[in-house]
């Protein structure tokens, strides 16, 4: 399609390129404890890297493009390696010269299925609104992220509360619709950051964790999710924004509002936990399948249960998009699985 045509298609991607270092161990150990290292390879990670791949293995032929910053160094070239092999545009995915590449030490307990990320933020706080020019862009949808972790995007610019506004305040004036992702931050700063961006949102995909911290309410990460406490800050963050739709999801399902009033309920899918091998980008694979559906102009109840089946295909394998297939054949996976109980 010729860039400036007017006619809007597809995905672009903008923020977290970072090498994911993944890493299985038996468990998490405590301070001064040993546990050994069971598995590891370093692959693509970050909501950028993540979400644009992800679209790409469920429709190869879906437009993606992306914006952001990787160094020059091995992790670098390994992004960009990822990138090519995947099909996305990347002409706006920089390479700063004598920069560390974002990079996240991204365990996961055999015994649990529990993640612990240690990050190196890397290029990542060099990344600006500068870098996001929107003017010979064609995409329809904007997936940002991540906040907390882009030092110059987090921070207060020009007249606006952050960065993240500023991007989204632009996309928007382009004509394109905006989606922002986030990741498991403190919820103080989560709220502190979230908050001034939702009024420049046209959709926004979250967990329960993510949601109960922007609406100021109990956060946790441990236990079964509380539908009804869930329900209450969805509704509570969705009253401050302009989003269309909002999502949430959670190991056993999601709960999505529409503008219109609608709300839906939908169970995750029943994958056998032995067919379980690690949860990280799990999240990214429901954003994708979400935003895919919604591109393709399915139901939102139709793209929440895509969002799941490609949730339920990735956690098949250590990386974050080894395992996630074409849209149908995630959908037939989720067939053959099953879905859980009704929420």
């Amino acid at each position: 399609m010729k860039a400036g045509s007017g006619i809007r298609n597809g995905v672009i991607t903008g923020g977290t390129w970072c090498a994911d270092h993944n890493k299985i161990v038996e468990r998490w150990p405590g301070e001064d404890d040993l546990v050994e290292i069971l598995k590891e390879e370093v692959r693509g990670g970050g909501s950028a890297c993540n979400l644009g791949i992800n679209l790409k293995r469920l429709d190869p032929q879906f437009a993606v493009s992306t914006i952001g910053l990787v160094g020059d160094d091995e992790d670098g070239r390994i992004l960009l390696a990822e990138a090519d092999a995947a099909g996305i545009e990347r002409s706006r995915l920089e390479v700063v010269a004598e920069a560390r590449t974002n990079y996240t030490d991204a365990f996961t307990s055999s015994s649990s299925g529990r993640r612990t990320h240690l990050f190196h933020a890397g290029t990542s706080a060099l990344l600006t609104p500068d870098h996001f020019d929107f003017s010979e862009i064609d995409a329809r949808i904007l997936h940002l992220g991540l906040p907390g972790i882009h030092a110059q995007l987090d921070a207060a610019w020009g007249a606006d509360a952050n960065g993240w506004v500023t991007v989204l305040k632009k996309a928007r004036a382009a004509g394109i619709e905006t989606n922002l992702e986030l990741c498991s931050i403190p919820a103080e700063r989560i709220a502190a950051i979230v908050r001034p961006c939702l009024a420049h949102l046209d959709l926004l995909i979250v967990n329960d964790f993510e949601i109960a911290a922007i609406a100021g309410k109990p956060a946790g990460h441990e236990g079964d999710v509380d539908l009804a406490a869930c329900r209450e800050a969805a509704q509570a963050v969705f009253a401050q924004g302009a989003m269309r739709f909002l999502a949430v999801h959670f190991p056993g399902g999601a709960i999505a509002l529409t503008r219109d009033g609608d709300e839906i309920r939908k169970p995750s899918v029943a994958v056998p936990p032995e067919a379980v091998v690690g949860a990280n980008g799990a999240g990214d694979a429901f954003a994708a399948g979400v935003l895919y559906g919604h591109h393709e102009g399915w139901s939102l109840g139709e793209a929440i249960a895509l969002g799941h089946a490609a949730a339920a295909t990735s956690i098949r394998s250590l990386g974050t998009t080894d395992a996630v297939e074409s849209w149908q054949q995630c959908l037939e996976f989720a067939s053959e699985c099953g879905w859980r109980n009704p929420i």
